[in-house]
């Protein structure tokens, strides 16, 4: 199982490619900096409580996962 720390973490690594790709995209649209980063930042910081709860939410499910066998000393 992941700490929160790791859950965190790869949301907020993800999150750095994601904001940049969305503040493009909204720049390319409007031609302005300011709606683009405002737009790339807010994305992102909702975005993260998304994904560090999604990811919390699977550790919970069992399906699809493989426990490995405890062996006996």
């Amino acid at each position: 199982m992941e700490t929160h720390l790791r859950s965190v973490a790869k949301g907020m690594s993800w999150r750095v490619i994601a904001t940049l790709v969305t503040t493009i995209v909204v720049w390319l649209i409007s031609g302005e900096v300011s709606m683009a980063l405002f737009a790339g930042l807010s994305d992102s910081i909702v975005k993260i409580g998304l994904f560090w709860g999604h990811e919390r939410l699977w550790q919970t499910v069992a399906w699809g996962r493989n426990i490995p066998p405890t062996s006996s000393p």
